[in-house]
Formats: C-alpha cells, structure tokens, sequence
C-alpha cells in the first residue's frame, strides 16, 4: 500500500482582531440615526449657534441704527429677539424629543448661516450703503413692509395660489393624456411629436399679446399660459416613458393574457412614473415664471402684479417682501410634489436620489 499524502502546510486561521467593527447600516441615512440614537442632546455649541448669530446680527443692525427712525428699527429688534426666545424653546425641547433633535441637527448650520447673511445684509446696504439706494433696502425696511403689507400680500398670494393651481391642474392633466397617447400609439406619434417640437419649445410667455386678444378674460389667459408651460415638459417626459417601457414587462402581461387597456394602465403608466414626475417638476418650474410675468402684464392681483406695483412706485422694500413670499411660496408648493413623489416612489429610496 501506498501510504497517503498528507499536506505539510500548516493551515494559517486569520489574526483575531481585538477590535469589532460596526456592521454597515442598511438604511441611507443609518450612519445619522445611529449617531442620534447614541447622543442622548444637542452639543452646546450646535444649542448655541443659532441665538449667538441672531445677537451678532442685532449687534450689528443696533450700531449702524443709531440715526435711523424707531419704527424702522423696533419690528426687526424684536424679530431677533423672539429667534432668540425660540432657540432656547427648542433647546430645551429637543431633550425630550429625538425627532426635533434630528431636525435641529440638520437645520442648526443652515439658520445660522441665514441669520449670519441678514447682518452682513445690514453692513452691506444700511451701514456702509455699498449698494444704491432705494434700490437696495436694508432688512429693517423690508420686514417693516411685509407686516405693514400683510392683508395685501396675503390676497395676492391666495391669487397667485389660485392661479397657478388651475393653470397646473389644467396642463399636467392634458399633457399626460398626450404624452400617454404619443408614446404608446405609433400613428399618433408621427402626427403629435412634430407639432411638440415645434410648438413646445416656444416660450409659454411669447404668446401673451395672442393670449390676451383671444381669451375672454386676463385670468383665463394666465391660467392657459401656465397649462402651456406645464403641458410641453409633462408631454415630453411622459411620452419618453410610455415608449421606453420594457419589452419584457409587455410581453409577460401579454401572455397572461393581459388586454390593451390593462397594458397601458397596469404597466406602461406604473413603469413610466418616474419620467412622469420629472416632468412634473419641470412643468412646475416653468408654472412659477409664466404666473410672475402673466400677472404682471395684465392680471390685477397676485404677487406679479404686487411686484410691478411696487416697482411702479419705487417701493423696493415692497418688491423685496414680495420675493420673500415668493419663494417661501415655491419652495413650499416644491416640498409638497417632493414628497408625493417620495410616496409614490418609495421603492426608489437610496436607489436613485434627484
């Protein structure tokens, strides 16, 4: 007998690390809410930060408004010191509550960083005036115009509310019906892309004189402009997904014996929902500049025709409030359609992030 072969190597176990390494978070944000979880509070630097920036800023604002009026400055002192008031609320808060813990963590850094641009704002304009006056009002001024203004920026901003929703409700839905139907049928496709391309891209602005000599009213004629705006990108990127729907997905229903309005509903909309709310979003985009300049052309309230209005009377810190409101308007209008899409697309979280 041939005696066996046994391995002369020794077999080598790897080094046993004295340290264990954390195990890698299965959620996007698991790094953070680890790092939450472990800290029971707030640093007292980050508890800190948003009341110290608010008193540098009121610093600042008190030793360049000695010559100014007191109604000029009595509003924005107290506005800094309820920031003040507020922070401390939170601070104290925020032991008791992990949600507004997270919150403050992520938003500390952003809103010292606004109320830090508002001083810097007051040394730019109302302390060394580097900038022309009137066209360039000092903070003081335009948070005195927003609460002397308040009914009407209000109205106007129900208005414009109004406004843009009909417009937007009226070029999402006529957009989706003609983007579904340019990418699913073919014969449509070659009558409906060539006017698409050529009507769409046409800035929705350009027809105003047209708009304004067809339609019975200027509010009729602003909400078409904005469907106008909506309807091409919403066409568009719907289109673009109908008709990059996956051959596989058609063919499993098919052989389930799926029919056509089940293939269009059931699985050609589903899997084009992500180009569809691109397409909303840049429809909404374009919403916000169509209602500004509809507005300030021919429409008698709103905050477009708030800013022409202004303007009119040299009253830039009533121009500046109302881009205030704007944008505190946009962003809000954004956030919403944000988390709609968040809902609707929840398979999509840490898979793709736009």
């Amino acid at each position: 007998m041939r005696p066996e072969k046994h391995n002369s190597r020794p077999e080598i176990s790897p080094p046993k690390s004295t340290t264990q390494l954390p195990s890698a978070p299965t959620h996007p944000n698991g790094d953070a809410i680890q790092r939450i979880e472990r800290g029971s509070e707030l640093g007292w630097r980050a508890q800190s930060a948003v009341p110290l920036a608010a008193l540098v800023a009121l610093a600042i604002h008190l030793l360049f408004s000695k010559s100014a009026p007191v109604v000029e400055t009595h509003s924005y002192t107290l506005f800094f010191y309820e920031i003040v008031g507020v922070s401390i609320v939170l601070s104290i808060a925020q032991r008791f509550w992990m949600r507004l813990r997270s919150w403050m963590r992520h938003m500390c850094p952003i809103l010292t960083a606004a109320i830090l641009l508002l001083g810097l704002w007051d040394i730019v304009t109302f302390g060394f005036q580097l900038l022309p006056m009137p066209y360039f009002p000092g903070p003081a001024a335009v948070l005195r115009n927003l609460i002397n203004d308040r009914a009407l920026l209000l109205d106007s901003t129900w208005h414009s509310l109004a406004l843009l929703l009909s417009g937007y409700t009226v070029g999402v839905l006529v957009g989706l019906i003609s983007g579904i139907c340019i990418g699913w049928s073919t014969p449509v496709r070659y009558w409906g892309m060539p006017l698409l391309k050529v009507v769409g891209p046409i800035p929705a602005t350009a027809w105003i004189p047209l708009a304004m000599v067809v339609s019975p009213s200027t509010v009729v004629s602003a909400a078409g402009l904005i469907a106008l705006a909506v309807w091409f990108p919403v066409t568009m990127l719907t289109a673009s997904g109908i008709s990059n729907t996956r051959a596989s997905y058609l063919d499993v229903a098919r052989t389930l014996g799926a029919g056509r309005a089940y293939l269009i509903f059931r699985v050609a909309i589903p899997a084009a929902v992500p180009n569809i709310f691109i397409g909303l979003f840049m429809g909404l985009g374009a919403s916000f500049l169509t209602l500004v300049v509809a507005e300030s052309v021919g429409v008698k309230s709103g905050l477009g025709w708030y800013v022409s209005w202004a303007q009119g009377w040299a009253e830039y810190g009533k121009v500046y409030a109302a881009l205030i409101i704007m944008a505190a308007f946009f962003s809000t209008i954004m956030t919403l359609l944000f988390k709609i899409r968040d809902r609707m697309l929840v398979w999509q979280k840490g898979v793709i992030k736009w």
